[in-house]
């Protein structure tokens, strides 16, 4: 079998949250997002403003389509032959109805499913299992019988990691460019992800490492990746909290941390979006208008890292990523790629525990996951 392979699966489908194209678009996505929850429309309107800000318009499709065709790129250039797709969660085009599509056109059976979230939580990891379930039950009804597998949550796999190391050198030797000399006393490095209740956080530990372990697993590698004078103190904070203000959430705000640091007497920061592969809104409105906003009050000289989009790593990763799966589930040993850019990080299992990220209720996920890969990530 060669190891370029994906056999058993059928297609490789790419899978992300979705949004918006359009000013009409903004307020259905929205209730497709927070269907069952409860909140109203008018809330849902407030929330909207951050894409009328941007005409509407998330950028978040526009970079799926980047990186779908950067990963076509890849296949090609691997010689590794099989369709790749693209669905959505919460909008156009839908995971349901291009898989419907797809199976109907050709008698797919097997997907193996890319996400476009590298941590384990319910929202990042488990929720996207429940959509490939949703999927299954909806297809099974009309007489379409197919079966999903993923790669794992990949935080800690060596192209993700090292794009993420280009991100903050590029970002460090701009700011340097900026302020002349890094300083230690009064320069800061602030990696941000999206915070997540503490209670999903909790559940996020039970069988892997946990959703902020990981991200601080993955800034202990860089640090120790970066050389002495480019090394400043830094710390995990979150952005894009939502949800009843009685809810706790990890913390803290970017915002509120920084108001915290320029009362010490920090004067600039290097904000790097740890948390997102790509540009969309939480790093565009949250970080590149909201928080740029905050520094600009509080005169701190400011500089937000790159994502890493399609960054050449990142892109490679994602398909090793692939191969990694397909060899596990044929029963083969796979070769797991050595980190470009320094050692090697914990390696994952390339498996999602059955039970890993569990929601505040139990909910089928697709059923097609053998025992056998029930390790833990």
């Amino acid at each position: 079998m060669s190891n370029v392979s994906l056999e058993p699966f059928d297609a490789l489908i790419l899978v992300s949250f979705g949004g918006p194209e359009k000013p009409e678009d903004v307020l259905p996505f929205l209730q497709n997002v927070t269907r069952g929850r409860g909140i109203p429309d008018e809330r849902l309107v407030e929330v909207g403003e951050h894409y009328y800000n941007f005409g509407g318009r998330s950028p978040i499709n526009e970079q799926n389509r980047n990186l779908l065709d950067a990963l076509n790129q890849e296949l090609q250039r691997r010689d590794v032959r099989i369709p790749l797709l693209w669905g959505n969660r919460n909008w156009d085009p839908y995971l349901t109805d291009e898989v419907r599509k797809h199976a109907e056109q050709t008698g797919a059976t097997r997907f193996l499913a890319i996400t476009t979230s590298a941590y384990s939580s319910y929202s990042s990891c488990r929720q996207y299992r429940e959509d490939f379930g949703g999927t299954v039950r909806a297809l099974a009804d009309d007489g379409i019988e197919v079966s999903f597998d993923k790669v794992r949550q990949y935080y800690n796999h060596p192209g993700f990691a090292d794009a993420e190391l280009q991100c903050v050198r590029r970002a460090l030797s701009e700011f340097q460019q900026n302020v002349g000399e890094l300083d230690p006393g009064t320069h800061r490095v602030l990696y941000v992800t999206h915070s997540i209740p503490t209670t999903m956080q909790d559940a996020s530990q039970r069988y892997t490492a946990g959703y902020q372990a990981e991200h601080e697993q993955l800034i202990q590698w860089i640090e120790g990746q970066l050389p002495e004078e480019q090394r400043l103190p830094s710390e995990l904070v979150y952005c894009s909290r939502s949800g009843s203000p009685h809810t706790p959430w990890l913390e803290p705000d970017v915002n509120d941390r920084m108001r915290e640091l320029a009362a010490e007497g920090i004067d600039g920061v290097v904000v790097v979006p740890l948390g997102f592969v790509s540009d969309h809104m939480e790093v565009k409105y949250d970080l590149d208008t909201e928080a740029a906003a905050t520094a600009e009050e509080l005169q701190l000289r400011f500089v937000r890292a790159d994502t890493v989009g399609t960054s050449a790593s990142f892109v490679s990763g994602l398909v090793d990523l692939a191969l990694e799966r397909a060899a596990q589930v044929r029963g083969e040993s796979p070769e797991l790629p050595a980190v470009t850019s320094g050692g090697p990080l914990a390696a994952g299992s390339g498996a999602c525990s059955l039970n890993c990220c569990l929601g505040a209720t139990l909910k089928p996920t697709a059923p097609q996951w053998p025992a056998e890969a029930s390790a833990t990530v």
